[in-house]
């Protein structure tokens, strides 16, 4: 009897053991609404939610090179007879109203995504509406891949130029250095073509500029070739990440992509890390329609369990590290893990926004960085989600440039809810931060939230001034606007 007691309480054990993670990921599944949140009809926001703006007029352009010219020509011609401002929108994935401007004009530029590979130079020509998602399943086709672009494929070519986002893609400076030229129609309806050699001063601006000085149309873009790359994983203390990363990733020739996580849950809250890395195998990709489909859902309900949660955080962390030693050596194609969609994160909760901020560290401040950020986020009301780690280049094109030299991205997720109260404690966090971030002679990223003011801006962007003195040269009207030209400038 004594046997089967306690084989039967191993039994309970276990079944515990399993359904207590489920049912608290499958909870959270319960608590969401699908409800999607309609924006009304004249009003625009961004990924933030929280820039609901009442616009003139949205203008979706057409897709093809005649007509969008046209159509521009006309609009911008439009503008400066009624006085009307003109921001520039793609996915809208920037959150400080970098695409916004109230009572204006704005353009959809989606669209716009026409593909020409020439493949003997490796540069891929498209429209600036295009999606990296469309870009990737183009060159799939074609044995080819995107040499840099931003963690997700959800975003547009022309929004990330006017970012200059970045990736993880080894070791490598920001979207420009891919970019060889492209064309923009300036204020006066002209096209001028920027490169390096061609209006090298506008190319510079351009890129990082948030669409202030022109409208992207049509992007060269360097292309590589599409890889196999087999999946290595290894979790480590924080303070030995630096160093374990020169040895692991910039040291090895055969590392492709990376990115490292700390750990956020309570216990060992900023002492543990992963770095995640893709190392290329003399294998042929596989076209990417009969690869294996991943179950996105359940990747995105762990995740979303993880809000204002402890026991999600660990179990996510827990999980993770465990499906990584699994998953240990398992090879996938470039695109393949290039093409992940932004909704794999996607928060369903109407009531709270998810928001990012990104910090940029000199490698020999890294460790002090996390010492100063670490009682800053535990004193927090926010709730952290997620901190990812990516290594910069330095950037030698964006006159903008927040990569001077070889430095982190500290790519930081908060959940917040819509609430006076939390975006106050938010601006208060973000202040603070940045401090720390100044302190450890780094900088912040700008395509995020308007928290920060107009000096301590400067502080970061000492450029600042002399970047919008050059949009009004190339733009007296200024007819490009938008809300952060308005608070920064």
């Amino acid at each position: 009897m004594k046997k089967k007691h306690f084989f039967a309480l191993g039994i309970i054990a276990v079944l515990l053991f399993i359904s207590i993670p489920v049912f608290h990921v499958f909870k959270t599944k319960w608590n969401e609404s699908d409800l999607k949140t309609e924006i009304p009809k004249g009003y625009t926001n961004d990924a933030s939610q929280l820039n609901l703006t009442k616009i003139d007029t949205l203008i979706k352009v057409p897709s093809s090179k005649q007509e969008i010219e046209s159509q521009l020509r006309q609009i911008l011609h439009y503008a400066k007879e009624k006085n009307l401002k003109v921001s520039i929108a793609g996915a809208q994935h920037s959150m400080g109203g970098h695409t916004i401007y109230p009572n204006g004009i704005l353009l959809n530029m989606l669209p716009y995504k026409h593909m020409d590979l020439d493949a003997e130079n490796n540069i891929l020509t498209i429209g600036s509406g295009a999606l990296w998602q469309d870009a990737i399943e183009y060159l799939d086709k074609k044995g080819k891949s995107i040499a840099v672009m931003q963690a997700f494929s959800s975003f547009s070519i022309g929004g990330s130029i006017s970012v200059n986002g970045h990736g993880w893609q080894k070791n490598l400076p920001p979207v420009a250095s891919s970019v060889v030229s492209f064309t923009l129609m300036n204020r006066n309806g002209e096209i001028i073509n920027c490169s390096r050699e061609e209006n090298p001063e506008l190319f510079r601006l351009v890129i990082g500029g948030y669409g202030l000085f022109g409208i992207i149309l049509d992007v060269k873009l360097k292309v590589v070739d599409n890889l196999a790359l087999q999946y290595k994983y290894v979790r480590l203390n924080t303070e030995d990440y630096t160093s374990s990363y020169k040895k692991l990733i910039s040291d090895n020739p055969e590392v492709n992509l990376v990115f490292g996580r700390l750990r956020i849950s309570d216990k060992h809250f900023l002492e543990e890390a992963t770095i995640n890395y893709f190392t290329k195998v003399d294998e042929k990709p596989l076209p990417l329609p009969i690869q294996s489909k991943k179950n996105e859902e359940t990747k995105r309900l762990v995740f979303r369990s993880t809000v204002n949660s402890e026991y999600g955080k660990r179990l996510r962390w827990d999980l993770e590290t465990h499906m990584s030693k699994v998953g240990q050596n398992i090879v996938f194609s470039r695109n393949e893990i290039l093409n992940t969609h932004v909704s794999v994160i996607e928060n369903k909760d109407p009531h709270s926004t998810d928001l990012l901020h990104e910090y940029f560290i000199p490698e020999r401040n890294f460790n002090q960085f996390i010492k100063d950020i670490k009682p800053i986020l535990k004193n927090s009301e926010l709730d952290l989600l997620n901190i990812t780690l990516r290594a910069v280049d330095k950037d030698e094109d964006s006159y903008m440039n927040y990569a001077r030299e070889h430095v982190f991205g500290f790519v930081f997720l908060f959940n917040q809810k819509k609430t006076t109260k939390q975006e106050e404690a938010m601006k208060l966090l973000t202040n603070k931060l940045v401090d720390a971030t100044i302190n450890n002679e780094g900088t912040f990223y700008l395509p995020y939230r308007l928290h920060i003011d107009r000096v301590k801006m400067r502080k970061v962007y000492p450029q600042a001034d002399s970047f919008f003195a050059m949009k009004r040269k190339y733009d007296p009207q200024e007819i490009f606007d938008n809300t952060f030209y308005q608070h920064y400038k």
